[in-house]
């Protein structure tokens, strides 16, 4: 009766750190631009496009750009990276404020399995800010929207 209580336990240590270990590789964690220059996992890092250095080849679609620190007032004086992305090109790509990029360094460069653009709202204003309420609702009493 002891020896089935003990097997079962050691069962289900074993599916509870099988499952652990499983779920933190899943687990794909924020990094700045310098850490990850040196990622040797997959990383999502965060920074805005410098439209400079695109240079696209349809040949291998292999988009190369560089990203720098999306909190650098200018891109000058912020840390920055060369990534390499393959594949299809998102059709909103030259429009993007940012972009999210999934994936990990080979020493060189930043690989990027996946890239998600992120474009400026349909909801900002000029400048980008944000459209106000209080403006909006004195233009329409007005009748100018």
């Amino acid at each position: 009766m002891k020896a089935k209580y003990v097997i079962g336990t050691a069962v289900i240590i074993v599916f509870v750190v099988w499952g652990a270990t499983a779920f933190l590789k899943t687990t794909i964690q924020y990094v700045s631009i310098d850490e990850a220059r040196q990622a040797t996992r997959t990383v999502q890092v965060m920074g805005k496009i410098d439209f400079d250095r695109v240079v696209f080849n349809t040949d291998d679609s292999r988009l190369e750009f560089a990203v720098y620190d999306a909190d650098a007032e200018t891109k000058d004086t912020a840390a920055s990276m060369k990534v390499v992305y393959y594949g299809v090109v998102p059709g909103n790509f030259h429009q993007a404020t940012s972009v999210v990029l999934k994936g990990k360094s080979n020493g060189e460069e930043f690989v990027a399995d996946q890239m998600l653009v992120k474009c400026p709202s349909k909801y900002q204003g000029e400048g980008d800010e944000y459209q106000d309420i209080e403006k909006h609702n004195e233009a329409a009493d007005k009748g100018t929207i």
